[in-house]
């Protein structure tokens, strides 16, 4: 019984962190600004760009994490290298900057 209490609640637990992140809808984004919870998305956008120069964003998504909001960018360089830049929303910290492979 311990065991199946023990699976259930991992379970559980992983369900929930998987819920912890959601996109944000792109109507919430002026409030969000608005209200200084995360910087333009221009200015995100920058960031990334300024990292690879000469590259072009393929995708972007805000997601809001438990412990606050991430800005995800997907870059193809001049030599068409992909990248996956992940920016932290509120303050412009760059958290990932790799390769996407």
């Amino acid at each position: 019984m311990k065991t199946l209490t023990a699976l259930f609640t991992a379970a559980a637990l992983t369900l929930t962190a998987g819920l912890a992140q959601a996109d944000v809808r792109v109507d919430e984004i002026p409030q969000l600004v608005k209200d200084g919870k995360i910087k333009p998305l221009e200015e995100l956008n920058k960031i990334a760009l300024d990292l690879h120069p000469g590259a072009t964003i393929t995708k972007t998504e805000l997601d809001n994490h438990f412990n606050g909001y991430e800005y995800e960018v997907e870059l193809r360089d001049a030599k068409n290298i992909e990248w996956d830049v992940d920016i932290d929303a509120s303050n412009g910290k760059v958290l990932k900057n790799k390769q996407d492979k």
